[in-house]
């Protein structure tokens, strides 16, 4: 792997590409994804930036970071991992959102019926909640 080319830094110096060599000649370019957007004027696609969802049961260590570092419950900090908004969970719901906000809050103690229901609406699983 080598560093971006004063060439290609003077022609394109928001770009941060990486040339990777074949046979010691240039043979690939990387690019940032956002810089390969702007270059190409392609869309975003939305299955590259979707969170992951593992699904072993795992918590993903962004959702844990977002509940230990804002001191969120981890229904919210699963929420906004996955950026669907208390709207959109309280519709999934059949709820308004008031209602399901004071649901997320860090404090709270929903029932389990209630957590399963979450869990359902957010696409995790329980014990993903459940903690």
């Amino acid at each position: 792997m080598k560093a971006p080319t004063e060439t290609a830094q003077r022609a394109h110096p928001a770009l941060h590409p990486t040339i990777l060599e074949a046979d010691g000649k240039p043979a690939f370019v990387v690019l940032r994804y956002a810089e390969y957007l702007a270059l190409t004027g392609a869309k975003p696609d939305p299955v590259i930036r979707a969170p992951r969802i593992p699904t072993d049961g795992t918590i993903p260590h962004e959702v844990v970071s977002l509940m230990a570092g804002n001191s969120w419950s981890i229904v919210r900090a699963w929420r906004e991992y996955l950026g669907i908004t208390q709207v959109e969970v309280a519709a999934r719901l059949g709820i308004r959102q008031p209602s399901y906000a004071a649901m997320e809050a860090s404090g709270a103690k929903p029932k389990k019926t209630t957590r399963e229901r979450i869990a359902v609406a957010l696409g995790v699983q329980f014990d993903q909640i459940d903690v």
